[in-house]
């Protein structure tokens, strides 16, 4: 079996002893190199620790013959594009349970018409991790506010909207709310 294990590990930019002290429980840099380089056999049971502690799926590490990878070509920083000093792909995204989603109709703030924002739902003991984040919150009668995150006091959340000028506003104990995680924009 070929294995993308080193090609996924590389992509989400983490060594060798990261993964390894993901792993639950927790193994080698040593036993994680062996089994990207196949000098140990990969086992099913490797295979879906090693994509947990990779935040993948187990068919993510695996190289299928019907699967096409999305090479990377280039590298943008600060000097322009340059070549990548090792050949690397890029991870595809795929949705994690939790996930809600909305579609942008018109621009506004930071995001463009035709985009899609994913987001976590989280439930109310989680919202410190969403301050200075992007969330969506369920309001009465099916609607929804959408914003800034920026600041949280005895169940009250206080958004400020994404429009130029708007105020802020306060949403009492809500059942839930998403934070942004991932945006999608075609070029």
């Amino acid at each position: 079996m070929i294995t993308r294990i080193r090609e996924v590990r590389r992509a989400k930019k983490l060594t060798l002893q990261d993964v390894a002290d993901r792993c639950d429980p927790p193994t080698t840099p040593q036993t994680i190199g062996r089994l990207e380089t196949g000098t140990r056999t990969v086992s099913v049971g490797w295979l879906n620790r090693i994509a947990r502690a990779l935040g993948v799926e187990a068919a993510d590490l695996v190289q299928l013959p019907d699967r096409e990878d999305v090479p990377i070509a280039a590298i943008l920083d600060h000097d322009g594009a340059h070549a990548p000093r090792r050949p690397g792909v890029v991870v595809t995204p795929k949705p994690e349970p939790g996930l809600v989603a909305i579609n942008v109709a018109s621009g506004i703030g930071d995001y463009r018409s035709g985009d899609e924002i994913w987001l976590t739902r989280l439930g109310p003991d989680q919202f410190g991790r969403a301050m200075n984040r992007d969330v969506l919150l369920p309001r009465p009668a099916g609607r929804f506010l959408f914003g800034r995150l920026i600041g949280r006091e005895e169940g009250k959340l206080h958004v400020l909207p994404l429009g130029s000028g708007q105020r802020q506003l306060v949403v009492a104990d809500p059942a839930w709310a998403a934070v942004a995680v991932r945006l999608i924009r075609s070029l």
